[in-house]
């Protein structure tokens, strides 16, 4: 059984671990006009394709003014168009500029790399043994009630708007 210092270690490395990734992401998406909400849009634009706004709403889970204020900023720096729906006349589809496009193929290549230097030279062992501590402490947050999904519902969706 391990004590609770050990624990206190523990959850201060994940909070390092936390901060440091945080704060890459931010000044890697700063640099490419990106805040972190306008790239999970564009991160979900590029697994789904086209999409209505209210997909990327409810893929976001965020009300549609907020999807609105996203598309609307992606649109006006060159990383999004709105285009018609081809069988629904009364929606439009959200879809990539060639900007955006290349972007979001760099942001997955880039993830891959980072992906790469973190794991390449870590045996084996070492990384499922990693993979499996941090599925356990999902799985405890999890029951605690605490995930992504609370996270989000737990916060104003209309306070990204214009970010």
């Amino acid at each position: 059984m391990t004590s609770p210092q050990k624990h206190t270690e523990a959850l201060g490395r994940i909070l390092e671990l936390v901060v440091v990734l945080s704060d890459d992401m931010t000044r890697s998406l700063a640099a490419q006009g990106l805040t972190d909400a306008r790239a999970h849009l564009l991160w979900e634009l590029h697994h789904r394709g086209p999409s209505t706004q209210r997909v990327l709403a409810d893929a976001l889970r965020v009300s549609p003014r907020n999807i609105t204020g996203l598309v609307d900023a992606l649109v006006a720096t060159d990383f999004v168009t709105r285009e018609p729906h081809p069988t629904d006349r009364r929606a439009t589809l959200v879809t990539f500029t060639e900007h955006g496009a290349a972007i979001t193929t760099a942001m997955e290549r880039d993830q891959h790399e980072f992906a790469r230097i973190l794991f390449a030279d870590m045996p084996d062992d070492r990384l499922a043994a990693l993979v499996d501590g941090l599925d356990d402490v999902l799985a405890r947050l999890r029951a605690h009630g605490v995930s992504i999904d609370a996270a989000r519902d737990d916060t104003d969706p209309e306070s990204e708007a214009g970010r």
